[in-house]
C-alpha cells in the first residue's frame, strides 16, 4: 500500500482488497490513458484518474499478446499549477521499474532538486535514452504531504518585500557568476554568508527560529525526493475526493521564489489556512516535465 494515498483522500484504505477495487476503478474509468509498444509482443499502458481537481492516482502496467494486464506499480500524484523552473535537467530511470527521477539545479533554492517524474511515458515517447541528459524543459512541481502546520507570516511592509526580492535576485546572479568562475562573486557570497551567520547567531538567543527564517526548502530523510519545506501560501482550495468523500487541501506555495503545489489531507493539517500565512511540512516531491 502506498503511504501517500492518504494525501489524496484515501486514508481509510486498510487492505489489499480495497487497493484492488481502487485500482480497478482507475482502469475502468480513467481520465487519461497512454500506450507504448515495446516491440516484445507487449504494450506498456498508463492509466490516470483524478479523484480531486488537483490530485489522483496513476498506475502503469503491461498488456501481453493475449490482452492480459500485469500491473507494475501505481502512485498517487498532485498536479502542479504553475511553471516552477525552466532550468536544464537530467532524467534517470529507476533501476527496479519503468519510472524516472529528474535532477536539476535551481539557484533560488541553492540545492540540487531531485523529484519523481509524473509523465514518464511522455519522456519515453519523446526522447531516447541517450537524450535524457541536459533536457531543456518547463517543469511543474508538486508535492504530497502526510502532515503539515499552518504558521503565521513574518510581518513585512511593501517596501521590505521589494527590497527582499531585489536582494534575492542579486544573490541569484552572483551564484550564477560564481558557478562560472567569477572570483569576485565567490568572495561576495562568502562575506554574505559570514554576515548572515553572525546576525542569526545574535538574534537566535532571543527570537524564535521561524521569526528569522521566512521560507526554506531542504532535503529530508534518506530518500532523495523527500524535502522539508516552509513556504508562503499564495492560494489554496479545499477539494473533496469523489470516491471517498474525504477533503483535501491544495496549496499553491512560494518557497524561496519557487512556485509549488502541495496536497494534504484535511485530517493531517494543523491550523487554519489563509493566503499570506505559511505552510510547514515534509513532502514527496513530484514534477511534470513539458518538453
Amino acid at each position: 500500500m502506498h503511504q501517500y494515498l492518504r494525501a489524496v483522500g484515501f486514508s481509510n484504505i486498510e487492505n489489499k482488497k480495497q487497493i484492488r477495487n481502487l485500482l480497478n476503478d482507475v482502469i475502468i474509468n480513467p481520465n487519461r490513458k497512454e500506450f507504448i509498444e515495446t516491440g516484445r509482443d507487449s504494450i506498456l499502458v498508463e492509466y490516470t484518474k483524478y479523484y480531486c481537481p488537483t490530485c489522483g492516482i496513476t498506475l502503469r502496467g503491461e498488456y501481453d499478446d493475449t490482452d492480459n494486464l500485469t500491473l507494475d506499480f501505481y502512485y498517487p500524484f498532485a498536479q502542479g499549477d504553475e511553471v516552477s523552473t525552466t532550468e536544464e535537467l537530467s532524467v534517470e530511470r529507476h533501476s527496479d521499474k519503468e519510472s524516472f527521477a529528474a535532477i536539476c539545479e535551481d539557484y533560488r533554492l541553492g540545492t540540487t532538486l531531485i523529484y519523481y517524474v509524473q509523465n514518464g511515458m511522455s519522456i519515453m515517447k519523446q526522447a531516447r535514452e541517450d537524450e535524457y541528459d541536459r533536457i531543456k524543459a518547463s517543469t511543474y512541481l508538486s508535492g504530497l504531504s502526510l502532515g503539515g502546520t499552518v504558521m503565521l507570516p513574518i510581518k513585512k511592509d511593501p517596501k521590505q518585500r521589494e527590497l527582499l526580492q531585489k536582494a534575492s535576485a542579486d544573490r541569484n546572479k552572483r551564484i550564477i557568476a560564481a558557478k562560472n568562475g567569477d572570483e569576485e562573486a565567490i568572495e561576495q557570497l562568502t562575506l554574505e554568508d559570514i554576515d548572515t551567520y553572525s546576525a542569526v547567531s545574535k538574534r537566535i538567543t532571543k527570537e524564535d527560529v521561524f521569526s528569522l527564517v521566512d521560507t526554506y526548502f531542504m532535503p529530508n530523510g534518506v530518500e532523495c525526493d523527500h524535502y522539508s519545506i516552509l513556504g508562503e501560501i499564495v492560494d489554496y482550495r479545499l477539494e473533496t475526493n469523489s470516491l471517498s468523500s474525504e477533503r483535501v487541501y491544495s496549496f499553491v506555495l512560494n518557497c524561496n521564489g519557487l512556485p509549488l503545489t502541495v496536497c494534504i489531507n484535511e485530517k493531517d493539517l494543523l491550523g487554519e489556512p489563509q493566503i499570506g500565512r505559511r505552510f510547514r511540512g515534509n513532502i514527496w516531491l513530484q514534477g511534470e516535465i513539458r518538453l
